[in-house]
């Protein structure tokens, strides 16, 4: 398995938390069930079944629960004080729940172990819980909230204190009487503080050690680039981008550009930016498919050029360079009225698309239903310079389809066999007759039905038909992360029934759609009859909307575009791998050997309880 497909494959422990109420009841009815078995578990002679239930129950949710719930209340604007990553309340009730949990099933293995023998273990099982969810706590919330390690055991303390402090007010203060036996205060104290430290650097140790690669070859620290991480994911934010921006480079790119000019001007504008659209959600150029073709105020499709994951914009505002080259481009195009009807050839399991628009070639390659990822830039740009000397066009505009999905393993990089393939394809397209005469419709769907979970992103579908002579050819674009293996063919079947000649479906590689669990998310997983009826609908208007057009075509240069480049990129990911396959050893080894020392001093330290 690649790093990068080990790294998505950590995406599918990311999780969506319950509301707050969910873990406020959770906490209530699981304390209540904890005090009720830790008291049946050693009844009173003098006492029923019944009061076991009730006191025992109301005991338990007096310790446990009520106490988790304040903690729960006070951890949130403790977190957010501290200008951290913004904590909301569910996810602060969630830990509170997660660590009341931790503390109240060791609570009840002390209470189990302490019925089947002479001693009792029950107050240090308990003791022991509390230093597990206080380590437990620190990690998270240091983890996760870009705050210092001081802050964040400052707020981790909260929670197990007030449990132990409710256990020696209903010791003290009132004649309920718990399981626990006589203990001394000190005693107690003692023990947690030492306990405490023991964790406390057993997690500075872990940190530091898997911190030390990333701050060392990227400058950044891996926490903070975990906590911006959440941070997008859960709130949207876009802070990450700061981040990214200091480790990114500037790159010279391309952008294949066509532009159609109906009566009333420019009618559709089709882009193919060697510009990757990533890395994910909103970060970056994420959204850029959206984003840019919004910037037009005519129909504009945002197809995926030949990029990978070294193109990613590092922010969201380096979008801005591509439209400020299209639109250059546009007020400096030169139209014709000739073009060659489409065609295909294939090589291999190469197959590309072509059409020819006066001197200028369009070439969309895909490898479906074969599956397969992006292609490189490199690649693209030695498949361009082939083609225009082969060709003897003026102007190459390169579409990576990405219309079967394979995976980050499916990617057509310089070396791999796919490029001959594809090379190969590219000699055997000869320039055919062209006729003057071409119109155009368009149609466009949001998909609004369709969510981002279901792979459609905020773009929807778009088709552009385009007629040359007698031919109609359907070039069908999602808003999506490539597409399931098997779905392009099922489209393409189902649109030639309106009467096409030709079709061809393309995904924009948006990752938007990307910040489930799981990473990647392929559109035709979910609601394929919904999509494909959206796009049969959006034929019939594209259809019906056909017009006489003249196009013009230009490459255009990108300069200076912050990406993350391909070494920093590399990087990046062989860097997070590095630490996750690090982490599965060290982890374990400091944590269990933390925990030894933690239990050997509770349960048979010095001081006597």
């Amino acid at each position: 398995m690649s790093s990068e497909n080990k790294l998505v494959s950590l995406t599918k422990y990311i999780m969506t938390l319950p509301p707050t109420r969910i873990s406020l009841f959770s906490m209530v009815f699981l304390s209540f069930i904890i005090g009720c078995i830790a008291f049946l578990l050693a009844p009173s002679p003098n006492d029923s079944i019944l009061y076991s239930i009730v006191y025992g129950g109301s005991t338990g949710f007096l310790i446990f629960g009520l106490m988790s719930i304040m903690g729960g209340g006070l951890t949130q604007p403790m977190v957010n004080s501290f200008k951290g990553r913004h904590m909301k309340m569910k996810q602060s009730m969630f830990l509170a729940l997660a660590s009341m949990m931790i503390v109240g099933v060791i609570y009840l293995i002390g209470s189990v172990v302490s019925v089947f023998t002479v001693n009792n273990y029950v107050l240090n099982a308990l003791i022991f819980g509390c230093v597990i969810a206080f380590a437990f706590r620190t990690l998270v919330i240091w983890g996760t909230s870009n705050i210092s390690l001081l802050k964040s055991v400052v707020i981790s303390v909260v929670q197990p204190a007030l449990i132990l402090s409710m256990l020696v007010v209903i010791s003290f203060l009132t004649s309920v009487t718990t399981n626990m036996g006589d203990f001394s205060i000190i005693a107690i104290v003692g023990k947690i503080v030492i306990a405490s430290v023991i964790l406390v650097i057993a997690i500075y140790s872990f940190v530091a050690v898997i911190e030390s690669p990333m701050r060392k070859n990227l400058g950044v620290g891996g926490l903070e680039l975990l906590s911006l991480a959440l941070a997008h994911i859960t709130e949207g934010s876009p802070a990450m981008e700061t981040l990214f921006e200091d480790i990114g480079e500037p790159i010279d790119t391309l952008t294949g550009i066509f532009s159609f000019k109906g009566k009333n001007g420019v009618k559709a504008i089709f882009l193919s930016p060697c510009v990757h659209p990533g890395p994910l959600g909103n970060i970056g150029g994420g959204n850029m498919p959206t984003i840019l073709s919004s910037k037009f105020d005519v129909f504009t499709m945002v197809s995926h050029g030949p990029s990978t994951h070294d193109f990613n914009p590092v922010a969201s505002k380096e979008i801005t360079k591509i439209e400020k080259v299209v639109k250059e481009a546009l007020n400096d195009m030169n139209y014709s009225e000739s073009a060659s009807k489409f065609f295909r050839v294939e090589n291999e399991g190469a197959v590309i698309g072509a059409q020819y628009f006066d001197k200028n070639l369009l070439m969309l390659a895909t490898f479906a239903p074969g599956g397969f990822d992006d292609i490189d830039f490199g690649v693209g740009l030695a498949l361009m310079n082939l083609a225009k000397a082969s060709c003897e066009a003026q102007n190459v505009v390169l579409v990576d389809c990405h219309n079967s999905f394979k995976g980050e393993g499916g990617r057509v990089l310089p070396g791999n066999k796919e490029v001959f393939e594809l090379m190969g394809a590219v000699e055997k397209l000869k320039s055919p007759e062209q006729e003057n005469g071409i119109k155009v419709g368009c149609s466009s769907d949001p998909l609004d039905s369709v969510s981002k979970e279901d792979g459609v992103g905020q773009s929807g579908i778009k088709v552009m038909v385009i007629e040359v002579g007698a031919q109609k050819t359907a070039y069908i674009l999602l808003d999506s992360n490539n597409m399931v293996i098997g779905f392009r063919d099922v489209i393409l079947e189902k649109v030639k029934t309106l009467g096409l000649d030709y079709a061809e479906v393309m995904t924009t590689d948006t990752h938007f759609v990307n910040t489930m669990s799981g990473g990647h998310n392929p559109v035709g997983t979910k609601m394929q009859d919904e999509i494909i009826d959206a796009i049969l609908k959006c034929t019939k208007e594209a259809l019906n909307d056909l017009e006489d057009v003249s196009v013009g075509c230009k490459v255009a240069n990108i300069k200076d575009i912050k990406t993350f480049g391909p070494l920093n990129a590399t990087e990046l990911v062989t860097t997070i791998s590095s630490i996750v396959a690090v982490s599965r050893i060290f982890a374990p080894l400091v944590f269990l050997l933390a925990l030894l020392f933690v239990f050997i001093w509770i349960f048979y330290g010095t001081f006597s309880i």
